[in-house]
């Protein structure tokens, strides 16, 4: 089952603290910095632009800037990065359908280990 998984550095930033929830916000179309602001309040602007920056070296998104006044960058999710829509979708179902037996096993071995 493992064979293809290699020791050393992750190639792609999936498990990231932001990668995942910058995908979710794009999952409906192109955005603009300042609306994924919104729903990504809890960012700084400083690292909601080091992810988007690290996203799109990815290939993850792509980022468009038109020759406007006021300038106007977008960010839209990639073939590839719609492609980890699915895989993101079951991995909500699975915490959801799962979360009492998490929390479950979270206090246990709190009581556990607090003892």
């Amino acid at each position: 089952m493992f064979a293809d998984c290699t020791p050393g550095p992750t190639p792609i930033r999936i498990g990231d603290k932001w990668t995942a929830r910058i995908i979710a916000c794009l999952h409906e179309g192109p955005r603009r910095f300042s609306e994924l602001q919104v729903p990504l309040h809890m960012v700084s602007p400083k690292v909601l632009t080091e992810s988007l920056r690290a996203m799109a070296r990815d290939g993850l998104l792509t980022r468009t800037a038109y020759p406007e006044i006021p300038p106007r960058v977008e960010y839209e999710l990639t073939v590839l990065g719609r492609s980890l829509l699915e895989p993101m979708a079951a991995a909500c179902a699975w915490s959801r359908e799962h979360l009492g037996e998490v929390l479950g096993a979270r206090a246990a071995h709190e009581s556990r280990t607090s003892a």
